[in-house]
């Protein structure tokens, strides 16, 4: 399959927040390659012109961080010829019915007693910090496939802001991307044409008012202070990002180097 990297980002109809991550500078002077590492929303509502897109790009491995409450929502990912799909869920299932019916669902009391006074971005930071040290073999799983052979790779969740995001600033990490470079990609998940599209049920005037919309940004916003907490978990966890790896994913010297290999120009 020839692989063809787009000069400017696509216009994807039915997969949000999808981008190459390619051109971020790491610590030592190089950048990432370009056509290596993608990352977006869930492919589960491709169209036949998306997955063609997706299909040009030579893609190896697609590692969806969905849960099976995420899939049983929106669907599972097209079928993109060649292309290995993985599944590795960075989530409880449980929390994600919860976390659903509360954004579909949930009315205007309910969303005050569990998001307001800044508690719905203390559920985020909390969760963003469980993630890192609680799916250290998850996480351990992806950069070794990505060490071995499973380049070019998308990454992908529900939105792909969170868990995606999580994932993609491990491997960003990994192979020493800049931390400013990682936290200033992670909030692109911000721009209008990339943002999660929320539905909730009831009538326009009452489910998307001001103030449950106000309510619910806290859960659809890419946030610094989230991105933040995952590393300050990673430094009260194990003392550093190379203890991390190692320790935590049990990343070898070789394995790191294999990984600026695949991924570094």
């Amino acid at each position: 399959m020839t692989q063809q990297v787009p000069s400017t980002e696509p216009e994807l109809t039915g997969v949000r927040n999808f981008r190459d991550v390619g051109g971020l500078p790491t610590v030592h002077g190089r950048r990432v390659r370009h056509g290596m590492l993608f990352r977006s929303g869930h492919l589960a509502h491709a169209t036949g012109d998306d997955a063609t897109f997706l299909a040009s790009l030579g893609l190896h491995t697609v590692f969806d961080f969905r849960n099976a409450a995420d899939q049983k929502l929106e669907g599972p990912d097209v079928e993109l010829p060649g292309v290995r799909n993985v599944n590795l869920p960075l989530s409880d299932p449980a929390d994600g019915a919860e976390f659903w019916k509360l954004v579909r669902d949930g009315d205007l009391n309910q969303l005050r007693a569990i998001l307001d006074d800044g508690k719905g971005a203390a559920r985020m930071v909390a969760s963003y910090r469980a993630i890192v040290v609680e799916r250290t073999s998850e996480h351990s799983q992806v950069l070794h496939a990505l060490a071995e052979d499973s380049v070019p790779a998308l990454m992908h969740c529900a939105a792909g802001k969170d868990r995606a995001g999580i994932s993609i600033a491990v491997t960003l990490l990994a192979v020493g991307v800049e931390r400013e470079a990682i936290v200033a990609d992670y909030l692109e998940s911000n721009a209008k044409h990339r943002r999660y599209k929320v539905h909730r049920s009831g009538s326009a005037e009452t489910a998307y008012s001001a103030e449950v919309m106000d309510l619910l940004s806290p859960m659809f916003e890419a946030r610094a202070e989230y991105l933040q907490a995952a590393f300050a978990s990673i430094e009260d966890t194990w003392g550093g990002v190379d203890l991390y790896l190692e320790q935590g994913l049990g990343l070898s010297a070789e394995t790191r180097d294999r990984l600026r290999e695949r991924l570094l120009d």
